[in-house]
Parts: C-alpha cells; sequence; structure tokens
C-alpha cells in the first residue's frame, strides 16, 4: 500500500458529558442532547431527530446492557458544528449486527424505532459488537436542509483521528487530554521543511495530568492549549514548549506523535506514562517513552523514528488504561472508525480507579 495522497481530515472534538447506567440515564442524555444540538445551531426539526436518537441509544443501555455509558460531544470544522454521541457498554453483546440494524428490528422496552432508524437519522453511523464483552456505537448528527432530511449521507468528510476522555469515577472533569493537528507541509514554503517530509503530516499529543480532578485537568488543558498554539513541527520541540507550558501546574505524562503518510513514517516523543502503540492486523509494536514529568524535571529529550504500518492504526493513551488489550480478542475492529475503536479499547482496557484517555489515528496513510 502506498501513502495516501490528500490532506488529511481531522474535526476538533470537545467532550460535554458521560452519562453513566442508572435509571435516569435516558431522561437526562435525552435532555441534554437537545439543549446541545440548539446550543450549536441546529434547528428544531434535527435538533429532536438527535434527541430521538440519543434516547434509543441510551434506553438500550439502562434496560440491557452490563455497564453502560453514553458520552455526549461536539464535533467542529472551520465552519459548523454537530453533535456526536458514543455508547459503551460491557455486554452481552450482539451476535448478528445487520439483523440488529434491520428495519423493525428494536429490543422489548425500547422506544421501538430501531437502530436501524437511529442510523439513518444519523449522518455517520458505525458500530462494533463482540458476542459476550460489549458493544461500541458512533453517531454523527449535522444540519441538513429541509430538502435534504432523508439524504443519510455524511455532511462532513469522517475524521481520520478521535480520542475519548472519561474521568474518574466520582469527577466531572478529566485530567487525561488529547488532540490532533494537521501540519500542512512545506513544499510551498521559501523557508524550507525543518523535517525531511514535505507533504501534509498529522502531528498528536496525550496528556495524563498528575492526579486527578480539576487541578489535573488544568495541567491537560495547558498541554493541549500549548500543542495547538506553538507553530514547532517535529515532537521533541513540540515538547519543550508544553514542558514551559506546565510549570506553575501539576505536570503531567505527555507524548507527542508526528505522522508523515508521505515518508511513511512516524516520528515518537514521550515522556512518563503514556503508552504508545502502532497496531496492524496481525501485530503491535510499542513506542518508547522515557522517564519524567513534563513541567517539572524532564531529561533530554529523543525522538524515535519507525515506519507505518500498511492498513493501521496508531494508538496512544494514558496509564488510565492497562496495556493488557490486543486487536485479536476484538475481531473486525480495524475496518471501523477511529471513535469506534477508541470506545472498543476503552471498554476493554480502561479502569474506573483513573482518569482514562486515548486517541486513535488510522485511514491517514
Amino acid at each position: 500500500m502506498g501513502p495516501v495522497t490528500g490532506t488529511p481530515v481531522v474535526l476538533d472534538c470537545e467532550d460535554i458529558a458521560w452519562f453513566r447506567d442508572d435509571p435516569s440515564l435516558p431522561s437526562a442524555a435525552r435532555g441534554a442532547a437537545a439543549t446541545l444540538a440548539r446550543r450549536i445551531g441546529l434547528d428544531s426539526h434535527r435538533a429532536s431527530e438527535v434527541a430521538l436518537a440519543v434516547t434509543e441509544a441510551a434506553t438500550n443501555l439502562s434496560r440491557h446492557a452490563v455497564d453502560g455509558s453514553l458520552l455526549l460531544r461536539v464535533l467542529r470544522t472551520e465552519s459548523e458544528a454537530g453533535v456526536e454521541f458514543i455508547t459503551v457498554d460491557a455486554g452481552p453483546g450482539m451476535a448478528d449486527v445487520a439483523t440488529a440494524l434491520s428495519d423493525g428490528t428494536s429490543t422489548a422496552g425500547t422506544l421501538g424505532i430501531g437502530l436501524g432508524a437511529v442510523a439513518r437519522l444519523a449522518d455517520a453511523f458505525d458500530i462494533h459488537s463482540i458476542p459476550g464483552r460489549g458493544t461500541v456505537m458512533a453517531a454523527q448528527f449535522w444540519a441538513r436542509s429541509p430538502g435534504s432530511r432523508a439524504a443519510g449521507r455524511p455532511a462532513v468528510q469522517g475524521s481520520v483521528a478521535a480520542g475519548i476522555t472519561r474521568p474518574i469515577s466520582g469527577e466531572t472533569s478529566c485530567g487525561d487530554a488529547w488532540a490532533v493537528r494537521v501540519d500542512p507541509g512545506t513544499a510551498d514554503r521559501p523557508d524550507g521543511p525543518r523535517t525531511d517530509a514535505r507533504g501534509p503530516a498529522l502531528l498528536v499529543i496525550v496528556c495524563d495530568g498528575l492526579g486527578h480532578g480539576p487541578l489535573a485537568a488544568r495541567a491537560g488543558e495547558a498541554a493541549v492549549n500549548a500543542f495547538k498554539r506553538t507553530p514547532a513541527r517535529r515532537p521533541e520541540e513540540i515538547l519543550r514548549e508544553v514542558h514551559t507550558a506546565l510549570r506553575g501546574t501539576r505536570g503531567g505524562a505527555v507524548a507527542i506523535a508526528r505522522i508523515e503518510p508521505e515518508a511513511q513514517r512516524l516520528l515518537y516523543c514521550g515522556i512518563g506514562n503514556i503508552s504508545g502503540f502502532l497496531i496492524g492486523p496481525d501485530a503491535r509494536s510499542g513506542l518508547l517513552s522515557a522517564p519524567g514529568i513534563v513541567g517539572q524535571q524532564m531529561r533530554s529529550l529523543r525522538t524515535f523514528e519507525v515506519p507505518l504500518v500498511p492498513g493501521g492504526a496508531l494508538v496512544m493513551h494514558s496509564d488510565g488504561l492497562t496495556e493488557r488489550w490486543t486487536t485479536d480478542k476484538m475481531p473486525g475492529l480495524l475496518q471501523h472508525t477511529p471513535a469506534v475503536v477508541a470506545g472498543q479499547l476503552l471498554r476493554e482496557a480502561a479502569v474506573r480507579r483513573d482518569d482514562a484517555g486515548i486517541v486513535v489515528v488510522k485511514g491517514a496513510w
């Protein structure tokens, strides 16, 4: 497989709230989804469709899933905003997803519109289920004109990157943070490239602010803001900028990756307990980080270079997820969107006694 041409699409993402498994899940999620849809500018008809789809998904979780939860968030391009929800549960899973999505199929006790209707209401929809283990579903909703209500076609090209953060049980703010930005390349810049690659590249950050709660969240936010502001393009240069930004905070573990599809390589630099992996259809390889605390004590930095895995993905996560996951226990996972891959790995490996954060990049090379 050769390199993917063109500039990768990355959507900005803002997690709004997690709704955990309790009797109020459907009503709470429905109200929040409707309010959020209207707040970002969706018309009343589209906001009602968002609320209907979220209620169906949340009711399924509440009545039939084990340890079900729903994440509500905003996605943004340069010109518009949309709503996304992601559901994660620990079972029972579906042996036949196609049947569950067929018209007229709805589990007893839900609204009766069925997952197939949820998929049609959404502009982008993906689901992956493992019998006996759990299901992850992701659905996006963007503005539709009155004449395109039933278009069923994504309004925005799918993002090559997605991440999820989830706070420790009992907290509402999360110390883990992530971001992805596009480096458009330097082929036309008179000053020339500061890396070997001249085509578009992707830059990725994951930060785990020390501890949990608001002070940890402050460190994560400072790291992401520095990452977005800096003109630096190499991982170690960006990490130095983040180190400066985290002084005066608790500090944290941080890793930066640079994906260069044209050169078919990955550059990686990390400090602390951020796990990085390149995964492929048959294997995964770990990416190295050095000991230390960004913002407090950081040794001299080293960037590692590794070749990209054809048809694979980059996974980076905090130590709120264990490393004891393998994709061979999740058949077909790499055929799904980055959001669903991230959700399944969160379901598989996250612990409740810590903040959890994960980002997945796939389809960019």
